[in-house]
């Protein structure tokens, strides 16, 4: 996903990420695995594991498949043992970048997102080199077909911190804590969401034109497209022309 909320290039990265249906199979997959493993493989009271388990319900994931994960991830069954990384780095034009991944094999991983930063011209950084310049936060994306004053009413009595119109779609955002919350009440209304998760979002953004925004898009494409990327986080802001 992008590293900000403007709903034209989530939508241009999901359309992307939908094309290659095995891939996001694999990745949510994977997010159920390592939330099973750490927090128990009971959706109700593991958070994580119940946003992981609606994520895979909204890419019409298999109940058998995401409930296979869950026992890998709890030990009922036999499974790969996942680790989570983050990798931290600037990309063109001075743009920070945070990688999520999750790996059974680092010393794979590590040299091939160094690779992709490497190629752009790019410097992976060390732990923490970026990681200020963001801050955790909810955000429920809701299909712009529904009025201004009913997502209000639902987001806004659950605790919302803000709605916002951005690109066709309304964006809910929250704090971690009171991501779940707002979503179940978002759910219980009925809404059409369109993605939901916690994101890493930038204070400050970097516009991008030109030469820089091509190389930018390009180690973009080279980091998500690798099997071990769970999220990719930025504080570009720039504008994708219209295929």
């Amino acid at each position: 996903m992008s590293g900000h909320s403007k709903w034209s290039t989530i939508k241009h990265k999901k359309g992307a990420a939908d094309a290659k249906r095995g891939k996001v199979f694999t990745r949510i997959l994977k997010e159920i695995t390592v939330a099973a493993r750490l927090g128990g493989g009971d959706v109700a009271s593991n958070p994580r594991l119940r946003l992981a388990v609606d994520t895979a319900k909204g890419a019409n994931m298999p109940k058998e498949n995401w409930e296979r994960a869950i026992k890998k991830g709890t030990g009922e069954l036999e499974g790969v043992t996942y680790e989570e990384v983050q990798y931290e780095g600037y990309g063109p034009g001075g743009v920070a970048i945070i990688i999520e991944a999750v790996t059974d094999n680092k010393n794979r991983t590590t040299p091939e997102i160094r690779s992709c930063f490497t190629k752009f011209g790019s410097e992976l950084g060390a732990m923490n080199s970026v990681a200020y310049l963001f801050t955790k936060q909810g955000q429920i994306v809701v299909d712009a077909g529904v009025s201004e004053d009913k997502v209000m009413e639902v987001a806004l009595e659950a605790g919302a911190d803000d709605v916002q119109d951005q690109g066709g779609a309304w964006i809910i955002t929250t704090s971690p804590e009171a991501f779940q919350t707002v979503k179940d009440a978002v759910d219980a209304a009925k809404l059409p969401v369109l993605e939901a998760q916690i994101i890493k979002a930038a204070a400050n953004e970097i516009h991008l034109e030109g030469p820089k925004l091509s190389s930018f898009l390009k180690l973009l494409d080279a980091l998500e497209d690798n099997d071990d990327t769970q999220n990719v986080w930025h504080n570009a802001d720039y504008e994708e022309a219209e295929e």
